[in-house]
């Protein structure tokens, strides 16, 4: 699968990238984190060296092709703004063709950073994200494909214009080899109402619980499971869902549930319920008071880096903006690269930071 658009190069990215590392005059890296300040494609190149095949998660929310210009208005305690004052935070001013292969170039970098047992995710805006997932899909092979998340971004929108609001963005979730990526299976906690209405009775210690039937479809012709229990056969075309001899446990701890017509079935506890899958429609709102433009939610972050990496596993983030996958990674004790071409980007991941806990290398 490729996109064809105007000024696609047919360049060698990986040498052209080492080409212009050998301009710059480098410190070797010392400590396991590391903040590059300067051109990431240049960042990227100098990574290569070290740690092709040693990230083993990378998260980026790069430019979304907006047309714009960022600003932080220091008058304003940081505040964001659009409009043209301030200290300009970082400028989304490409053509599409331009922009898609800026993407390119270092999406091509990245795949070879990548572990065996890594993935990328990619935040993108939803009017340029069908072009972004065939070029994620020409770099990393459609066959790696994982999901397209849908993230709810804000509170719906009532501004006029003839089209529908946006609440939404996209995240497209790749792995450097499908069936290898490192996969937590992270659940989440039901709420009050999902328990409410799942596990609809309450005991009389005030446990909410649920039941379930002993039986499960399918039937089978030979063993226990297909055998009565206390006199009680099983339904044509199931079978126990285990030994009935397990049954006579789950009664004797008071964990089957005796109807008037003698119909006995399995309690459930909700508070013993190890949580729902995650699915591919997420809410993460951003946040009201960013330290920088377009800085995203740190709950939806941290959420990445624990179901797709491991204890001590290295998180790159090249697009670093306010440093939010920084902060995250570290909290939950992984090492982190981050890098960002803005220097109000730099400054506020400084702030965030003890010197001493970094590498810092200016391009």
């Amino acid at each position: 699968m490729e996109l064809i658009y105007n000024g696609k190069s047919k360049t060698d990215i990986i040498e052209l990238s080492k080409k212009m590392v050998k301009k710059c005059s480098i410190n070797n890296f010392e400590k396991d984190n590391i903040l590059i300040y300067g051109d990431n494609f240049v960042g990227l190149g100098l990574l290569l060296e070290k740690y092709i095949g040693k990230i083993d998660l990378i998260y980026i929310d790069p430019p979304f092709n907006t047309d714009q210009i960022f600003y932080v208005t220091e008058s304003r305690s940081n505040s964001i703004s659009k409009g043209k004052h301030g200290i300009v935070a970082y400028s989304d001013k490409m053509n599409l063709e331009t922009y898609l292969e800026f993407l390119r170039e270092r999406l091509i970098i990245m795949r070879e950073l990548l572990s065996d047992k890594g993935s990328i995710y990619l935040h993108i805006d939803y009017k340029v994200g069908h072009y972004v997932k065939i070029i994620m899909d020409e770099v990393f092979g459609f066959s790696n494909f994982k999901n397209d998340i849908t993230r709810i971004k804000s509170n719906p929108k009532n501004f006029y214009r003839k089209a529908y609001g946006n609440e939404k963005d996209l995240i497209l979730f790749y792995a450097k080899k499908y069936s290898e990526n490192i996969w937590n299976d992270i659940k989440i906690p039901l709420d009050i109402n999902e328990i409410e209405e799942r596990f609809s009775k309450v005991d009389s210690d005030g446990r909410h619980y649920t039941t379930i039937p002993l039986h499960a479809p399918g039937s089978t012709k030979n063993g226990n499971t297909s055998k009565p229990w206390r006199g009680i056969p099983v339904p044509e075309g199931r079978h126990w869902r285990t030994d009935p001899s397990e049954f006579d446990k789950l009664d004797s701890l008071g964990l089957i549930e005796w109807s008037s017509t003698g119909n006995p079935r399995i309690k459930k506890y909700a508070d013993e319920h190890k949580g729902k899958k995650i699915q591919d429609i997420w809410r993460f709102k951003d946040p009201q008071k960013p330290l920088y433009p377009t800085q995203k939610n740190s709950k939806m972050i941290e959420q990445i880096i624990l179901q797709s990496s491991e204890e001590n596993s290295i998180i790159l983030d090249c697009f670093a903006g306010g440093g939010t996958t920084l902060k995250c990674a570290e909290k939950l004790g992984r090492k982190w690269i981050g890098m960002d071409s803005s220097n109000v980007s730099i400054e506020t991941i400084k702030k965030q930071f003890d010197i001493n806990d970094y590498d810092f290398i200016k391009l």
